[in-house]
């Protein structure tokens, strides 16, 4: 059999022959080094915006500026956490759904879960970590890591949660692209499970998965950076394992609840 010159496969697939040869260059090992230190940072002030951070990276010796700040946060899918104006992007607004977990009692298993993506830094590069908590077990229910963010790689991760425990009621999540895309709200609409988004700047909204955040980064991530991603795709399916298996989790009512109770209490 007649074996294809590249520059045919090429003319018959429609693919400029230049894409063949092109290889993405990486980041410099000193943004990879100021990347980690951000997620740090942000872990525990997510508040900070990128002003503050650049002072706080020239601190700790590393000529920045706001523009670079800007660009490394967006590789990372970072947005400071503050309350904003309700205004959406244009095309955007048809998949932007409400909030619905405020004063619900969630008293079974996959009545609620959430859903978010954060940044996983390693010892060289870094990778994606999505995550599906039932709110009521506080159990993970469904993850998955990846070198982009896309909205069909979240739905898969959903739709393997759910041919392993059953479709929620709702499914919370922020107003990030992958989750404001028709993808992803149509499919849900199409499993009849019921929309619930963070209003934008409301990281309480979503706190359930914002602690499991917190614990698997203190717990493992930053303790034992990976070398690469199966060495990273074990250690978190490990630490899942033991969180889901032998931690402790407490069930209770959504924050916004908690809070109103203790103003009362107070007055």
């Amino acid at each position: 059999m007649k074996k294809l010159s590249v520059r045919r496969q090429c003319e018959l697939l429609s693919v400029n022959r230049s894409r063949l040869y092109y290889k993405p260059v990486g980041e410099k090992p000193e943004n990879i080094k100021m990347m980690e230190i951000m997620d740090k940072h942000l872990t525990d002030h997510p508040t900070e915006g990128v002003l503050s951070i650049v002072l706080f990276l020239i601190a700790r010796h590393h000529p920045v500026g706001p523009k670079r700040i800007r660009r490394l946060l967006k590789i990372m899918g970072r947005e400071t956490i503050y309350r904003r104006k309700n205004l959406t992007k244009q095309g955007m607004k048809e998949f932007i759904k409400p909030y619905l977990l405020r004063g619900l009692k969630i008293e079974y298993a996959n009545k609620v879960w959430c859903t978010d993506i954060t940044y996983i830094p390693m010892r060289n590069g870094f990778m994606y970590l999505t995550a599906i908590i039932d709110v009521y077990s506080r159990k993970i229910v469904g993850w998955g890591i990846s070198n982009s963010l896309t909205a069909q790689w979240c739905k898969n991760v959903l739709e393997d949660a759910i041919a392993q425990h059953g479709k929620p009621e709702i499914v919370n999540s922020d107003q990030g692209t992958q989750y404001t895309s028709a993808l992803w709200t149509q499919y849900l609409e199409k499993m009849s499970i019921n929309i619930s988004m963070d209003g934008k700047g409301r990281a309480l909204d979503n706190i359930w998965i914002e602690r499991f955040w917190k614990s698997i980064k203190y717990n493992y991530i930053y303790l034992n950076p990976a070398n690469d991603g199966f060495e990273l795709y074990e250690g978190v399916q490990n630490h899942i394992a033991y969180y889901n298996d032998k931690t402790h989790h407490t069930t209770k009512q959504p924050p916004n609840v908690r809070f109103e109770e203790s103003n009362k209490k107070v007055a």
